[in-house]
This record gives structure tokens, sequence and C-alpha cells, in this order.
């Protein structure tokens, strides 16, 4: 599926991407997650809650930015439309700095049941949205909790991107025919979400250090045999604490002492694959509404 030698620029073993959600201000008023559990009566704004979210545009996507800097790694950072209106200055900031501003939906809400001329307004709305704020427009799209619908990739190449990430099934970017054309699947790895690892009872940040560092270990190995990625998935309100940031602190000095691996936003590895399509892993799946996979819709 993929040739000696070709596997990454420069003839790297690895290829290493962060993921950054920004999403503060997306989530509805009332009844998002959180760390207080008391669910609020119907009807009334969760002040608290919503509190908690706004932590992530005011303190950690810069205390997160920094970190990046002092590693000099540049992420790809997926923003909510809402999320950017609320905050364009921390937006086009992120992107001022280097990294990449992909697409994650206009709020947070479910898109799969959208029609599709529907689902197309509401993906157009968000790109237009960043565009706008950052200048830049999002070649990469990630969905409310990874869950495309079955017109999802095709809309998206009509509109001009050439990737997305809603995938679990690999830890090696892919390509597949999407309207008779190339379009890329750069895996997510849900196991690496901090939502997940910090969510989890007994999870400390010591844990998920050892588990990012092992993960790294044993996708390093591999790398000398096949094309291998690994992804972490940050969130603006969750990784972005003091500790937490500590925690990716170290991991980070220990794994850039490796000369040999590519530390990559999501769409040069995108478009490392596109330009490279003799060497990909290609993925031939019946249409969404039959394989139960992301895919064409017939």
């Amino acid at each position: 599926m993929t040739t000696a030698n070709a596997f990454w620029p420069e003839r790297a073993r690895l290829a290493f991407s962060i993921t950054v959600q920004f999403e503060a201000g997306g989530q509805p008023i009332s009844g998002a997650p959180g760390p207080i559990s008391e669910p609020i009566l119907p009807g009334f704004p969760d002040l608290g809650q919503n509190s908690f979210y706004e932590y992530g545009a005011r303190e950690g996507i810069p205390r997160l930015l920094d970190l990046f800097d002092k590693h000099g790694v540049k992420v790809s950072t997926y923003m909510i439309g809402e999320a950017v209106r609320r905050h364009p200055a921390l937006a086009a900031e992120v992107v001022r700095r280097g990294h990449e501003a992909g697409a994650h939906g206009l709020r947070w809400q479910r898109q799969y049941h959208l029609p599709r001329p529907e689902e197309k307004v509401w993906i157009a709305s968000n790109v237009q949205i960043i565009e706008e704020v950052t200048g830049t427009r999002p070649t990469g799209y990630t969905n409310y909790w990874i869950r495309p619908g079955v017109n999802t990739l095709e809309i998206l190449q009509e509109l001009g991107f050439r990737y997305h990430i809603d995938d679990l099934s690999a830890d090696e970017p892919f390509l597949q025919a999407i309207n008779g054309e190339p379009f890329a699947t750069v895996p997510y790895t849900v196991h690496l979400n901090d939502i997940v690892s910090y969510d989890f009872a007994g999870f400390d940040p010591n844990a998920y250090e050892r588990q990012l560092i092992d993960e790294f270990e044993q996708l390093y190995e591999e790398g000398s045999r096949r094309r291998r990625m690994m992804v972490i998935a940050l969130h603006d309100r969750l990784s972005g604490h003091a500790s937490r940031v500590r925690v990716l602190d170290r991991v980070l000095t220990r794994l850039r002492q490796y000369d040999d691996v590519w530390w990559a936003r999501k769409d040069q590895i995108a478009d490392w694959i596109l330009a490279h399509p003799e060497t990909a892993a290609w993925v031939e799946r019946a249409s969404a509404p039959v394989s139960g996979l992301p895919g064409s819709s017939a």
C-alpha cells in the first residue's frame, strides 16, 4: 500500500500532527456538557457552564499558542463559525502564528440529518466566517462529534475542501474517490482525544503523558516499514489548563529530540498524499448508506 522511502518528506519516519478545537462560544447557551454535573432547568441559560467554555478563548488557546511557539510546532485548528464570530482577534492570531484554520461547522449542532442543500449552506457559512476573519480559506473539515452525513464528503469536495478527519479506521492518511476525484482522509485518533482521556475516571495527567509517549514509540518503530502518523487531539477549554500544558510541554520536549519526525499540519499531510497518489493507501467503499462508513452517497 505504501512504498519504501516514499512515506514522508525528506524520508521522515513518522508524521506527527496536533489538532486543536476552537469552540468557545459555539456551544448551545444551555445544555452543553461540562464540569458542572447538575443539569440546568429547561429554559434557563447555563451561565456557569458557559464560562467554562469561555476559558478556552481567554486562557486555553493563548497558552497553547505560546507552547507551540516554544517548540516550533505548527498545528491544525478546527474552528466553529460562531466561536470565530465571538472571538475574531483570537482566530486571526492563530493564523498569524502560522497555524491552519480548518472548519468545524457553524455551531454545535448535528448536521448529518440536514437535507443536502441545507448542509451545503451550513458548511459554506462556516467557511465564509473563517475566511472573512482570518483571510484564509479552510481546506480541512471535522463534524460535530465526528459524525459526517452520507452527503458530507461530496459537499466538501464541491466546496473546495481537500480532506476531512472524521474517520477512525487507520494510523495513516488515505485517499478515496469522491465525485470521481481523489479526496484525502487524515484520520482522527479518538483515544488520544483529551475529552476521552481526562473524562475517564481515574485517568490523570501523568497517565496521559505515558500514553502519548507509548503511542509515539510504537508508531515510530513501525515507521521503518510503512507510512505511520500520530495525531494528538486537544480542546481549547481542556488542554489549555496550566497543569495540562505542562504535561504537553514535557512530551514535546522529549519528542522534538527526534530529527526524523515530520511535524506537520493536517493540510500539509493531505497535500502530500494528494501529490503522491502512487504511494498512498487507496480505500474503496460501498456508498455510505450501505457500508456505514464515510464515503460517497451513491
